[in-house]
Order: structure tokens, then C-alpha cells, then sequence
């Protein structure tokens, strides 16, 4: 009996194991995207514990995607060829296990260590659970409703994040955002080895390691070079030489897999016009999003004044929206057509966007809330999203299309940090006008502390008591974030209208497709 569980196939599961494996999926998906976001609210706590210094500070939040960005695709094709079961479980025991030593460390270059190896980790999870969906569920209907599932909670996940990390931090040490993984990494081990069925790519070919270093090169390049040039500014020379760098050894991935008739990863996945939809989708979601909740979050501790626990509650709309609509999507695309709710979708979002910008002078939470609960809500489209990228690539690619989906919730992220973080950052401080306080001695390091963040402007105006600068600062970052909700509901509308135009319009993601 022992042996015939640990022998379960996909073919032979009952419609109870398939739903209960998407559970165990859904899990393990849900820590690697809390990951993401929970030690944000930890970090005050870092800098009092372990004296981390602000260029410390950004490893250990970066680190992360910077691992998990280098090594999806590498992680994905391994398990394609060794077994995505298999690969899955070591991903989650060492996630566990990594999450154990967090109680032995006692320097910031210890726990930047581990996040490295948890981002490692994590590229053996996020992949593999997609595409292991696409062999669990063989019924198209059933597979587009756990795709759904599977969105909603890689959307959520991020989201919940902070709501957990602040949770904790009410009572706990830094240290529980770590602790926090291992029960779940635990129970998704032990529940893995009986619920989970074997897949793996039957014709395997030998391991093309240069392709390998190129791609990994490359991605870490690329996210780590973004986000220099997003702190250091444009004119950073050294930014750009590491950016060049990237596109060069991407590039050379990309023909490296073109000349190859078994490649690491197959990018003519992308002559599909629906595939390449999907992807540009959650690309785009992803940038305004993330960029978003950066701002949001000091939105609502800085200015609001709120808890970290609290300002995760604030923060529920979006989860929320998200949760209850995505798993009604496929439903919805069954009715009136995939590209109709995907575009759809991402119009809802940058509605939620707009109303930001719109009643964002000043900005209140009701306000707010509409928008992140539009936002979520749109953002559950991205359910139909992952349905088309994984309907698109033949069963034998599910590995490498879960791995390009995954690459681009990950850039996406980064790139809206980068970039419209940036654009808040510099709107910020042309808002502000510090010049205008130099007659109350805010000059030379002051002045550069208070243009750098709404935060420093706090700072410097308590140590010198000019109320008027803490005014000034809040009503500037009032105002980039309104900027901020409008360049994001732009660029969701534009992308709602290029989805509706690639997307076919006889595409239905609850029927197979011929490849």
C-alpha cells in the first residue's frame, strides 16, 4: 500500500487527490511569494539587532529575487529531466532547513547567506508547481479553475507578506519571518511524497551547461544592474556596463537555444501570439503592482503612522479582490471569452490605478481602498493569463513555459521597483522643493536626507523642529504616489489594449489545444 502511494500517477488520480495535490501546490507556492515581501517589515528590527547598514539592508531584501531570478530556468529544466516531484521536495526541505539556521546567525552578511540560499530554493519551488498543474489536471476545464487558484495565490502571496511579517513582529524577533517556513515547509514535504505525482520530460538530452551559465549570468545581471541604476540614478557608468553585460549574455542564450534542437528553454514558445500575450500581461501586472505596494506600504507607516501589523490589514482590498475573483475567471472566460477577461481585467486594474491619481490630492484611505480592491480584482485576469501561457506550450515544454511565467513575475516586480519607484523617488523630490528651507538651516547632509525619502524629511524635521518640512514632505509624496497611479493605470490600459489585439479571438483555455 506504502509503495503504490509513492507510485501515484497523474492518469490514475481521483478527482479528491488532484484537488488536494493543488493544495499542497498552492502552499508551497504561497511561502515562496510571502518570502518575497515579509522581511520588509523586519528590517527596522535587523538594524537594531545586527547593526545592518543600509547597503546590507538592500542584500538581504534583494538577494532573494536576484537567486531566484538567475536560477528558474536552470532549476525548471533540471526538473523536467530529473523529476519535477523530486525537485520540488528538495526545493521545500531545503527551504525548511535554511529557515532552521536563521537562530544560529549573529552578523547581516549571515542572514544576506541565507536569503541567497532560500532564493536558490525557491526557483526548485515556483516553476515546479505550475508545471506539475499541467500534468495533475489532464481535463482542460479543471485545469484552467486550478490554474486560478494557482494565480490567486501567487498573487496574494506577496501581498500577505508584510500582513504576516507584521503579525509576528507584534510579538516575535525578527528571526519567526524566517521560523515562520518551516512548519509549511515540513508538512508540504510529507504531504508531497503521497499526494504528488512523478512527471518528467521522457525525451531527456544531455544537460547544456554553457547555456546554463549564460542564462543565469545573464538574469542575475539584468535584476541586479536595474536595481543599481534605480538607487544610484541614471548616470551610473557601472550600472550600465553590468546591464550591457546582461543583454549581451541573454542574447547569447537566446541564439545558444535557437541552434539547438533540444534547448535549455524553448523561446520559440513565443511565436505564439497568445503565449506571448500571457507573458506580456503578468510582466506589466507585475511591474505597476509591485511598484505600488512599495509606495503604498510607506504610505500608509509613514505618513498614516500606522503599525506594520496595521498597515498589512490596510492592505487586505487587494488581497481580497484577488482571492474571490480569480477562481471565477475561467468561468467568466467560458461565457464571454479569454482575451476578454484577461484585457478586461488589466482595464480593471488600471482603473485602480486612476482613482489613485484622481481622488489622491490628498489621498485618504477609502480612496485607497477602492483602488487596491479594483487592483486586485483585475489582477485575478491573470488567472486566464497563466491558463493561456500553459494551454500555448506543449506538455513535454509545461516546464519551460511555468519557467518563462515565473521569469516574468519576477522581472516584472523588479522592473517596477526600478522604474517607477524611481519616477515616484524623483517626482518626490521635485514636489518637494527643498531649496526652499534653506533659511531654517536645512542644508548640505540634511537637505540631501530629507530629498532621499518621505522618511528622512520626517527625521530632519523633528531634529529641527520645522513642522512646516514634515507638511511639505508628506503633502510631495502625497503627490508622487497620485503621479504614480496614474502612470500605472496608463500603462495597464495600453497593455489591456495589446493583449486584446494578440489574444485570438476563438481561443478557449477549457478545451486542449493542437500544437
Amino acid at each position: 500500500m506504502l509503495k503504490s502511494s509513492f507510485a501515484i500517477s497523474a492518469e490514475n488520480m481521483t478527482p479528491k487527490q488532484r484537488w488536494t495535490a493543488l493544495t499542497v501546490l498552492s502552499v508551497s507556492l504561497l511561502v515562496v511569494m510571502m518570502d518575497m515581501t515579509i522581511l520588509i517589515m523586519a528590517l527596522p528590527d535587523l538594524v537594531k539587532d545586527l547593526g545592518t547598514t543600509s547597503v546590507q539592508q538592500l542584500w538581504i531584501v534583494d538577494i532573494y529575487s536576484l537567486i531566484l531570478a538567475g536560477m528558474l530556468i536552470p532549476m525548471s529544466a533540471l526538473a523536467d529531466r530529473w523529476g519535477r516531484k523530486k525537485v520540488l521536495l528538495t526545493g521545500f526541505a531545503l527551504f525548511g532547513l535554511i529557515s532552521m539556521l536563521v537562530t544560529m546567525v549573529d552578523s547581516s552578511e549571515q542572514v544576506i547567506a541565507l536569503r541567497a540560499v532560500l532564493g536558490a530554493a525557491g526557483a526548485m519551488i515556483m516553476p515546479t508547481t505550475l508545471s506539475m498543474i499541467r500534468t495533475i489536471f489532464q481535463d482542460p476545464k479543471e485545469r484552467a479553475t486550478a490554474l486560478a487558484v494557482w494565480s490567486a495565490v501567487s498573487a496574494a502571496g506577496a501581498i500577505i507578506g508584510p500582513i504576516v511579517g507584521g503579525a509576528l513582529l507584534e510579538y516575535f524577533s525578527w528571526q519567526s519571518t524566517f521560523l515562520i517556513n518551516v512548519p509549511f515547509a515540513l508538512l508540504a514535504v510529507l504531504a508531497g511524497v503521497f499526494l504528488l505525482p512523478e512527471a518528467r520530460n521522457a525525451n531527456t538530452a544531455r544537460w547544456d551547461i554553457f547555456a546554463t551559465g549564460l542564462s543565469m549570468a545573464g538574469m542575475v545581471a539584468l535584476v541586479w544592474s536595474i536595481k543599481e541604476l534605480a538607487k544610484e540614478g541614471l548616470n551610473d557608468v557601472a550600472s550600465w556596463m553590468v546591464f550591457a553585460f546582461a543583454i549581451l549574455m541573454l542574447v547569447g542564450f537566446v541564439i545558444r537555444c535557437l541552434r539547438s534542437s533540444d534547448p535549455l528553454l524553448d523561446v520559440r514558445l513565443f511565436q505564439n501570439n497568445a503565449f506571448t500575450a500571457g507573458t506580456i500581461a503578468t510582466l506589466i501586472s507585475m511591474f505597476a503592482m509591485n511598484a505600488l505596494l512599495l509606495l503604498v506600504v510607506q504610505w500608509l507607516q509613514v505618513v498614516e503612522g500606522l503599525s506594520p501589523f496595521k498597515a498589512g490589514v490596510y492592505l487586505l482590498p487587494m488581497a481580497l479582490g484577488s482571492l474571490f475573483i480569480a477562481p471565477l475567471a475561467p468561468m467568466l472566460a467560458a461565457r464571454i471569452g479569454a482575451r476578454t477577461v484577461l484585457a478586461g481585467g488589466l482595464a480593471i486594474a488600471g482603473v485602480g490605478f486612476l482613482i489613485m491619481f484622481f481622488f489622491g490630492h490628498p489621498l485618504g484611505y477609502p480612496a485607497l481602498a477602492a483602488s487596491l480592491l479594483l487592483i486586485g480584482a483585475g489582477s485575478s485576469s491573470l488567472a486566464i493569463a497563466s491558463a493561456i501561457i500553459m494551454l500555448s506550450a506543449p506538455q513535454e515544454k509545461s516546464g519551460n513555459a511555468a519557467a518563462i511565467e515565473e521569469s516574468m513575475y519576477d522581472l516584472g516586480g523588479v522592473l517596477g521597483i526600478a522604474i517607477l519607484g524611481s519616477i515616484a523617488a524623483q517626482l518626490y523630490r521635485n514636489h518637494l522643493n527643498i531649496e526652499t528651507f534653506i533659511n531654517q538651516g536645512i542644508a548640505g547632509p540634511l537637505a540631501e536626507l530629507a530629498k532621499e525619502s518621505v522618511v528622512g524629511a520626517l527625521e530632519v524635521s523633528a531634529q529641527l523642529g520645522v513642522a512646516e518640512l514634515a507638511a511639505a514632505a508628506v503633502s510631495a509624496f502625497n503627490d508622487s504616489l497620485a503621479m504614480a497611479g496614474l502612470i500605472g493605470g496608463i500603462i495597464m490600459m495600453a497593455v489591456a489594449v495589446v493583449v486584446y489585439v494578440l489574444v485570438p479571438r476563438t481561443l478557449d483555455i477549457t478545451k486542449s489545444q493542437s500544437h
